[in-house]
C-alpha cells in the first residue's frame, strides 16, 4: 500500500474532518474510498480496448460467414451507433 500527501486549503480540511466525523470515519478513509472509486472506473483507453476485443471476437465468430465480397448498404457503412 502506498502513502500519499495531499495539500488542501484549511477550510477544505476542516469541512472534510466534519464530514468524516459525521460518517464515523477518518479523512484518510474518505479520501481512500474516493480514490478507490475513481480507480475502479473503466478508463477511455480500457473501454476502447474492450470494444476492440469484442469486435474482433464477433468477427472471429463469424468466420466463414463474412468475406470481402459481402457488401454493406450505405446506411450500414455509416452507422455510428454500431461503434458505441
Amino acid at each position: 500500500m502506498k502513502n500519499i500527501t495531499v495539500s488542501v486549503k484549511d477550510e477544505v480540511y476542516h469541512k472534510a474532518r466534519i464530514y468524516a466525523a459525521e460518517q464515523g470515519t477518518s479523512v484518510s478513509a474518505v479520501v481512500r474510498d474516493l480514490l478507490e472509486t475513481v480507480a475502479a472506473k473503466e478508463t477511455e483507453t480500457e473501454r476502447l480496448q474492450r470494444l476492440e476485443r469484442e469486435t474482433l471476437g464477433r468477427i472471429a465468430a463469424r468466420r466463414g460467414q463474412f468475406s470481402a465480397s459481402n457488401r454493406l448498404t450505405r446506411d450500414e457503412v455509416h452507422d455510428r451507433n454500431a461503434l458505441r
